[in-house]
């Protein structure tokens, strides 16, 4: 059946009314952010680091460099001085020097030693050599070791040069036997640059 004339059929959304849809309003203007007067000046310039004095600092680096060089030095030269004063024989005195060439010469049986204990260039010591040579042989022959201890040092010294006498006592265990003699010798010694053993002989 159709619907009469003029009426209006229901689709099944509601008819609008004819009210008005408001417009939306328009958003505000925005305004710009304002900065501090402070941040709106510039950054203050730099103050410029002063520059140390260079003249200063050379001056002193050379004091420094100067002063080790000096106490490199120094201690260089003790150095060899405690070294030489340790190494060189002493010759002080007449028994002193009596005494280490026997040491050298027939103990520690060293040439080279004994002769920084010698007259230089003008020494006779072809006895004491002579002495040493036998005691050697028997060392061989017996199998055993001789040693040499000296007694008390007579010395009688005139100005330069001194005469020196001295017990030697030579000891060896030969068969389990401690057997040991004693020689009396005599040594005559110069002061040249320290004293030093010119000549040595059995005392008669």
């Amino acid at each position: 059946m159709q619907p009469p004339a003029g009426s209006q059929v229901s689709s099944g959304q509601p008819a609008a009314l004819g009210v008005p849809t408001p417009a939306p309003a328009p958003a505000p203007a925005q305004v710009p952010a304002q900065r501090p007067p402070s941040e709106q000046l510039p950054p203050p310039p730099a103050t410029p680091t002063p520059e140390r004095p260079r003249r200063r600092v050379r001056t002193v680096l050379t004091v420094v460099a100067g002063v080790l060089a000096l106490l490199c030095l120094g201690g260089g030269i003790a150095g060899y001085v405690l070294y030489d004063r340790a190494t060189a024989p002493d010759r002080s005195a007449p028994d002193v020097v009596v005494a280490n060439y026997i040491q050298a010469f027939l103990n520690d049986r060293n040439d080279t030693k004994a002769e920084g204990f010698a007259c230089a260039g003008d020494a006779d010591l072809d006895g004491l050599r002579m002495f040493r040579d036998e005691l050697v042989s028997r060392e061989g022959r017996f199998d055993t070791e001789f040693s040499v201890r000296w007694g008390p040092l007579d010395v009688r010294q005139s100005g330069d040069t001194a005469t020196v006498e001295v017990d030697l006592i030579i000891s060896a265990v030969v068969d389990g036997v401690t057997q040991s003699d004693r020689q009396r010798w005599r040594f005559e010694t110069r002061q040249k640059d320290g004293w030093g053993v010119c000549t040595a002989q059995l005392a008669s």
